[in-house]
C-alpha cells in the first residue's frame, strides 16, 4: 500500500469532522474518530468468524462454564465479539443506535473493551446521541474498508499515526510525543539487531522486545517484522508501556489483532509505576520525549535513587528536573539480561536523544555521572548523528545511542561515533517540522557503515572514512581541576573602605562602634603595604582615642576584608602559613583522563600565572561526548577580494533599481 492510499483512508476517517463541526471543538475530533477507527478495524478483523463466534456464544448462553477460551479459538484471535450486531446494522436503526452500540461494545471480550474504555467511548456515545449525530457517524465508518487483506497491520499503523498527528495538530499537542517516523524506526531497528543476524536464524529462536515509551507500538512492530523477515519461525514477544491513553489503546488493539498478548502493554508512567518491574529483555528501544521535565514523578524517582541506590534503576545519578531523557536510559539499562559465563545472554538497547545528553552537566553533575557509569561499564557501543528536520515535532538534530552489555571482542573498550547527518532526501511535502526523510539507500548505507565502522575508521581510503571515528571509553573522560591563585592585598583607609568597615557585623556589635569608626577616620587617605603595618596603625589610632582594640578572629577578618584592596602587587595573604586562595581569581580546567594534572598546570597555566596551584581536594572526574567537535571541519573564509567584488556588483544593482524608481 502506497502513502497515497494511507492518506486516502485517513481522510475518509477524518471526514467525520464535517459532521462534528459545531457540536464538537476541533481539539475533540480525535476523541470520536480514533475510537471509531479502532472499533471498525476490530470489526473488520473479526468479520470472517463473526457468525461462528455468535453461534457458539449462543450455545454456551445458559451453561455455567466460561466460554471465553472457546470463543477466542473460534474467532482465531485473542479477542472476540459475541453479538450478531455490526456497525452497518446499528446505523440502519437510528432510533436505537446508542443502545445497540453499547450492546455491541459490551459483547466484546474484556481485553477489547478495555481498549475502548481508554477512549472514554461510552461518554462519546452518549454525547453523539444527544447531538443526534451517532447514527451518522457510525454510517461513515461502515464504508471504511479496514479488512486485513486490504490493509495490513503494518499499514494500519501508518493510518493510526496519521490520525494521531492530525489530532495532535488540532489539540495543539506534540505529535512527536506519540510516534516516530517509520523510516527512522527502520534504521533504528536494523542498528539494534544487525550484530545478531546469525543468531536470529537459529531454529526455535525466541526474542523479547521492550519499548518503555511505546506510543502506538510502531517500534515494537518494526522489530517484530524485521526479526520475522530474517527468520519466519522466530518467536517475538513484544512488551511496552505508554502514558497517553489513546496511544496505549491503539497499541493494545494492534497487538490483539496480531495475536500478541495485549497484557504486555502496560499503562502508566514508566518511572513511577514500572509495568515490567521484574522483566529483562533481549532488545529495547525507545524515542522518549525530548526535554520533558520529570517533576510529576520527582518524589518517586528521588526515593528510589536514595533508598535503593545501585540496587534500583537510578543509582548512577539524576539529571536536571527539566529533562528526563537519561532517566529512560537508566530505566532500560536496569532491564538488560545478564551475560552468562559462556558469553550468552545480554541485551542491546537503542534510544533516540537530542544533543543535550551528550554534554549537559559539568563534572560531578547527575548527567555527567550517568555518562561516567555507562562508559566505565563499557556499555556504550556507538552513537549515530541523524539529519535535522527528521521528526514531526522538532527540527533539531537527533542521535541514536546504541548500548549493549555483550560487546564483541573487537568493540570492547571502544565507542563508535558515526556522522550520518548528510544521509537524507528532501520530502515532497513537509509534515510539521519534518522536511527531510531517510530513503532506503540511506538506511542501507548507514547500517552497512555502522557494521564496518572499526575497519572504516582505520582505512583512510574508505569512501566514508571521514564519517566514522572510534574512541576509547576513557577518551570522553576528563578531570575538572580547580586552579587557585593567591589573594593579594594592599591596605588603605578611604571613604569606601571605611564605610565597609562601619557596616560590618563585628564593628556594629561594638558598644562604641561610632567612636571606633571615628578613631579609624583619623587615618583617612593612609595606606600600607602589609597587613601587619595596617593593624599596628589602626590599633594605635583606636588606643589613642581611649578605646580598647577588640579581640577575636571574626573582628580581625572583618578589618582585613574591608580595608584590604585587591592588588596584583600586594601582599600574599596566608592561612596557617599557606597562601590563601582568591575566590575571584579561581578558575577551572578540564584535563583529559590519564594526563598528569601537574604537567598540565606547568604547560598551560604557569606561563601566564606562575603563582597558580591546583586544589586537589576539589578535583572531579566528568564525562562528556562532544560529538560535533570531533567531526568539525575548518573552512577557510572567502577571500576579501571575492567578497568586495560581490558587494560592488550588489551596489551596482541597487543603483540601477533606484534610478528606475526615480525616473
Amino acid at each position: 500500500m502506497n502513502s497515497s492510499k494511507h492518506t486516502e483512508l485517513a481522510n475518509h476517517a477524518w471526514s467525520v469532522a464535517d459532521l462534528l463541526r459545531g457540536d464538537y471543538k476541533q481539539s475533540d475530533y480525535g476523541k470520536v474518530i480514533l475510537p471509531f477507527t479502532v472499533l471498525r478495524r476490530l470489526e473488520c478483523v473479526l468479520e470472517p468468524t463473526r457468525q461462528k463466534v455468535s453461534d457458539l456464544a449462543e450455545q454456551y448462553k445458559d451453561r455455567e462454564i466460561d466460554p471465553d477460551g472457546f470463543l477466542r479459538r473460534a474467532s482465531g484471535h485473542s479477542f472476540f465479539n459475541k453479538s450478531t450486531l455490526t456497525l452497518k446494522k446499528i446505523a440502519a436503526d437510528p432510533q436505537n443506535a446508542a443502545k445497540n452500540l453499547q450492546v455491541y461494545v459490551g459483547a466484546f471480550s474484556e481485553n477489547a473493551r478495555g481498549v475502548l474504555d481508554r477512549f472514554d467511548f461510552a461518554q462519546q456515545i452518549k454525547r453523539l446521541d444527544n447531538a443526534n449525530l451517532l447514527y451518522q457517524v457510525i454510517g461513515k465508518f461502515t464504508d471504511l474498508d479496514l479488512r486485513p487483506e486490504a490493509v495490513s497491520n503494518h499499514n494500519m499503523g501508518y493510518i493510526f499515526e496519521e490520525l494521531i498527528r492530525r489530532f495532535a495538530e488540532q489539540s495543539n499537542e506534540t505529535a512527536g510525543e506519540h510516534f516516530t517516523p517509520r523510516e527512522v524506526i527502520q534504521l533504528m531497528s536494523r542498528l539494534l539487531i544487525a550484530p545478531d543476524g546469525d543468531g536470529l536464524h537459529l531454529p526455535g529462536v525466541v526474542r523479547t522486545v521492550l519499548d518503555p515509551a511505546c506510543g502506538t507500538g510502531g517500534m515494537l512492530s518494526a522489530v517484530d517484522d524485521l526479526i520475522k523477515d530474517l527468520n519466519p519461525d522466530a518467536t517475538v514477544e513484544v512488551y511496552g508501556q505508554e502514558l497517553n491513553p489513546e496511544s496505549w489503546a491503539i497499541c493494545r488493539s494492534d497487538l490483539m489483532i496480531k495475536g500478541q498478548d495485549p497484557e504486555n502493554i502496560a499503562f502508566g508512567n514508566s518511572f513511577s509505576d514500572d509495568g515490567h518491574a521484574r522483566g529483562t529483555f533481549d532488545y529495547m528501544l525507545a524515542n522518549p520525549p525530548f526535554g520533558v521535565e520529570w517533576k510529576k514523578v520527582k518524589e518517586a524517582v528521588e526515593y528510589e535513587h536514595t533508598s535503593l541506590g545501585e540496587a534500583g534503576r537510578f543509582g548512577a545519578g539524576l539529571p536536571r528536573i527539566n529533562d528526563g531523557s537519561l532517566l529512560f536510559l537508566q530505566h532500560m539499562i536496569s532491564k538488560m539480561k545478564p551475560v552468562d559465563v559462556n558469553g550468552g545472554g545480554g541485551s542491546r538497547i537503542a534510544i533516540v536523544f537530542n544533543g543535550s545528553p551528550l554534554f549537559t552537566g559539568a563534572a560531578g553533575s547527575g548527567e555527567s555521572e550517568i555518562r561516567r557509569w555507562i562508559l566505565e561499564n563499557d556499555w556504550l557501543e556507538g552513537i549515530v548523528a541523524l539529519p535535522d528536520q527528521l521528526f514531526y515535532n522538532t527540527g533539531i538534530s537527533t542521535y541514536f545511542w546504541i548500548l549493549t552489555n555483550r560487546k564483541s571482542p573487537e568493540h570492547k573498550g571502544k565507542v563508535v561515533l558515526l556522522d550520518a547527518r548528510h544521509q537524507w532526501q528532501k520530502m515532497r511535502k513537509s509534515l510539521g517540522d519534518k522536511r527531510k526523510e531517510l530513503g532506503k539507500e540511506h538506511i542501507a548505507t548507514i547500517t552497512r557503515l555502522y557494521g564496518e565502522a572499526l575497519a572504516a575508521a582505520e582505512d583512510a581510503e574508505h569512501p566514508l572514512h571521514a564519517k566514522v571515528k572510534v574512541f576509547a571509553n576513557t577518551d570522553f573522560g576528563y578531570q575538572r581541576i580547580t586552579v587557585e591563585r593567591p589573594l593579594k592585598l594592599r591596605f588603605e583607609v578611604t571613604e569606601e573602605t571605611l564605610a565597609a568597615l562601619a557596616t560590618s557585623k563585628p564593628v556594629q556589635k561594638l558598644a562604641s562602634s561610632a567612636d571606633f569608626v571615628a578613631a579609624v577616620r583619623t587615618l583617612l587617605s593612609s595606606s600600607w603595604a602589609t597587613k601587619s603595618e595596617a593593624l599596628v596603625a589602626l590599633k594605635d589610632a583606636v588606643v589613642a582615642a581611649g578605646l580598647l582594640w577588640p579581640a577575636g578572629a571574626p573582628f580581625a577578618k572583618a578589618v582585613r576584608d574591608t580595608i584590604g584592596v585587591r592588588d596584583p602587587e600586594g601582599e600574599v595573604q596566608r592561612i596557617k602559613g599557606q597562601p590563601e586562595p582568591d575566590a575571584e581569581l579561581r578558575d577551572f580546567e578540564n584535563v583529559p583522563l590519564g594526563e598528569d594534572v601537574q604537567e598540565h598546570l606547568k604547560r598551560e597555566v604557569h606561563p601566564h600565572v606562575p603563582d597558580a596551584w591546583i586544589d586537589h581536594s576539589k578535583t572531579k572526574v566528568g564525562y562528556e561526548i562532544p560529538f560535533t567537535r570531533h567531526f568539525y571541519v575548518y573552512k577557510l573564509p572567502r577571500p576579501l577580494a571575492e567578497i568586495d567584488a560581490e558587494l560592488k556588483v550588489l551596489e551596482t544593482e541597487i543603483q540601477a533599481l533606484l534610478q528606475e524608481v526615480t525616473q
